[in-house]
């Protein structure tokens, strides 16, 4: 994953200014390999619906990938009989290295891509800019999978694609619905901020541009579009969906790793929340109670297997006891790093040992399930002892995040109230100087110290600090 600097922070977002005539606001890019078929009805199709509905200047760019049929010579004779058509040629395969090369080179303030088989109504097209024309986001994609989204496609295709967006949403924690509709737009200066940011050069290119846009803290409109699937697409689904998640893996380890510079990509709005002091508000509760619900079913499952394992060589409270005190190790270790992010080793003993103490809480709640399960039962099923044991376990589950939360990891905002930290040094008694007998003219002007924020503020149209 790259981790070159960007060229620098995003402005505060405005309006596009009105453009003159034969002044290209929008560029669209048509990425095409061996499309010597489909490429002249449809450049054709697409120049025609923007220069009949568009109120705008725009130029299409065939973005050719090294195709070895005759669609670069189709490109050129377009780009010649059409004056808002040009053609690229690269010399290598790969969408995303398509897109990269004629956005990185445009001078259009908006940015935008489809596919060739216009799969995608056109229709969608102006709704889709609008937000970036606007100055409202920073990205649009169209979603198929909107309610309000008409969709024409086999089962395939849908479950494939529903499962890859739900893979990115419990991998990467993606929000927006569609990652492979192809169909989205960028602002220029977002795209010259984030594109060095992205690695890949094929089909996962605009996934890890739209994952890095959100954790950036862009804003990307969806538009609820109307496609039809191209039964003629020469997409290889299994090699696509292989370098996919090889993409999914990589970029959720650059983010868990935090080797990407997002933190320094300031968010294009003036009201940031990360420059507000809030005070007594819980942080990161939602991913704290995520990471422990995986972590959790991920332990439960460990435990009932060990729990199965020892009751082949004895009684069902000593298989409970053995099985709880290891998994609640295991428990504890995962919990220190993935749900509360505390690193290192400095006090993993004390960690430890709370975490038995939490443990005898859920040995306490199991053994008790299982004692009285036994006294209403002289010869339970093992079925049975396991229902117990989960309904138990539920219950010990909610007593443990609380605990763990308020005790064994406690989130020290302040590091004033870290007990392990020397307390500073009590300051002088207060002193109040003599008032003066007599004073003329304006009193002198109190120096004002200021606190520099550790994220910047992007000044709003209204902000008077805009003004020059």
């Amino acid at each position: 994953m790259r981790t070159d600097s960007s060229p620098g922070d995003l402005p505060a977002r405005e309006h596009l200014p009105a453009a003159g005539a034969g002044t290209a606001v929008l560029d669209v890019v048509i990425p095409v390999y061996n499309e010597e078929k489909d490429l002249q009805p449809c450049v054709r199709r697409l120049h025609e619906h923007l220069a009949r509905t568009f109120p705008y200047g725009f130029r299409i760019t065939v973005a050719d990938n090294a195709s070895t049929d005759a669609t670069p010579l189709l490109a050129a004779r377009l780009a010649a009989e059409l004056a808002e058509v040009r053609s690229v040629r690269l010399e290598q395969k790969g969408r995303g290295r398509a897109l990269r090369t004629v956005w990185s080179a445009s001078d259009a303030p908006v940015l935008a891509y489809m596919d060739v088989d216009l799969s995608t109504d056109l229709n969608a097209l102006l709704p889709l800019v609008a937000p970036l024309i606007s100055g409202h986001s920073d990205l649009a994609i169209g979603s198929r999978l909107s309610r309000s989204s008409r969709v024409v496609r086999g089962a395939k295709r849908e479950f494939i694609s529903r499962s890859y967006n739900l893979i990115l949403r419990g991998s990467l924690q993606a929000r927006f619905s569609d990652a492979q509709c192809g169909f989205k737009a960028i602002r220029r200066d977002v795209a010259r901020v984030l594109l060095p940011l992205v690695e890949d050069t094929g089909w996962f290119f605009d996934t890890e541009l739209l994952v890095l846009a959100e954790r950036a803290g862009l804003r990307i409109h969806e538009v609820p579009v109307d496609w039809v699937d191209d039964p003629d697409s020469t997409v290889h689904i299994v090699r696509t969906a292989t370098e996919d998640l090889k993409g999914v893996w990589r970029v959720g380890r650059a983010l868990a790793t935090g080797s990407l510079p997002l933190d320094r990509l300031a968010r294009p709005f003036g009201d940031d929340p990360r420059d507000r002091d809030l005070a007594d508000v819980p942080r990161g509760l939602a991913r704290q109670l995520v990471g422990f619900v995986v972590v959790g079913v991920l332990s439960t499952l460990f435990y009932l297997l060990l729990y199965s394992l020892f009751r082949q060589f004895g009684g069902s409270q000593a298989a409970n006891a053995l099985a709880l005190l290891v998994s609640a190790v295991a428990n504890t270790a995962a919990n220190r790093r993935l749900t509360f992010g505390v690193r290192g080793r400095g006090g993993a003993i004390r960690h430890q040992a709370q975490g038995l103490v939490v443990f005898g809480i859920g040995l306490v709640l199991t053994s008790g399930s299982l004692a009285a399960l036994n006294a209403a039962t002289t010869d339970p099923a093992h079925s049975t002892e396991l229902a117990v044991l989960i309904a138990a376990n539920l219950a010990a589950t909610v007593l443990r995040f609380l605990l763990f939360r308020a005790w064994v990891f406690p989130d020290r905002r302040d590091d004033d109230h870290d007990p392990h930290r020397p307390a500073p040094p009590p300051a002088p008694p207060y002193t109040p100087a003599p008032a003066p007998e007599h004073h003329r003219g304006p009193l002198p002007k109190r120096p004002v110290e200021r606190t520099p924020r550790t994220h910047p503020v992007r000044p709003t149209d209204s902000d008077p600090r805009d003004i020059r």
